[in-house]
């Protein structure tokens, strides 16, 4: 899959878990930053009432893009 065209505001799910952060994979969250050479995003992780929960750097390879088919799913999150 080709990560480079991962833009910011894409909504993308983790393909791997961040258990440092508390996170599954699955879990989707909202790429607010791109570095200039493509290797880092920054994805801010929102509640349902739109609150951020928290705001964490990731590698591409990371995540993947959400699908129209896709459905989210809800679990409790400690707050970062």
């Amino acid at each position: 899959m080709a990560h480079s065209m991962i833009e910011a505001f894409e909504q993308v799910a983790l393909i791997e878990d961040l258990s440092d952060f508390g996170f599954k994979a699955g879990d989707v969250g909202t790429v607010v930053d791109v570095t200039p050479n493509g290797k880092q995003l920054t994805l801010e992780f929102f509640n349902f009432l739109g609150e951020t929960v928290a705001v964490i750097s990731v590698r591409p390879e990371q995540v993947r893009r959400v699908e129209q088919n896709e459905v989210m799913h809800a679990r409790p999150v400690e707050s970062a």
